[in-house]
């Protein structure tokens, strides 16, 4: 292949790439509101151990392990981002609600005796 071939195959799989980003980041969204009405940790140290040995298992190089978790390191801090605001953007929501009724912001919290 020519240099430009190569260089525009590039070009597909980064377009490629991008696809399945969005496609996780909206994933992620996802489980970001069910841990919000479940009331459940983002960061769950367990499962991101399990995406890690997931990815080692997958990997079949070129690309080192040593590279391929610094890659997905920085794509998981991004998705904890995505879901940790969808979770403020439910509870900002819940806020709204509660005031449109008159309650205030702790009202659940103060009942429950949290």
């Amino acid at each position: 292949m020519t240099l430009e071939e190569l260089r525009s195959r590039v070009d597909e799989l980064d377009c490629q790439l991008v696809a399945l980003l969005n496609e996780r980041a909206s994933t992620a969204k996802q489980i970001g509101q069910i841990k919000a009405a479940s009331s459940m940790q983002v960061y769950v140290p367990g499962r991101e151990k399990l995406v890690y040995e997931n990815l080692r298992a997958a990997n079949q190089g070129p690309l080192p392990d040593a590279e391929l978790l610094h890659i997905y390191e920085r794509i998981l801090d991004v998705m904890r981002a995505l879901q940790r605001n969808e979770l403020a953007s439910q509870k900002n929501a819940q806020a709204a609600r509660d005031a449109q009724l008159g309650q205030p912001a702790d009202a659940e919290a103060s009942e429950t005796g949290k």
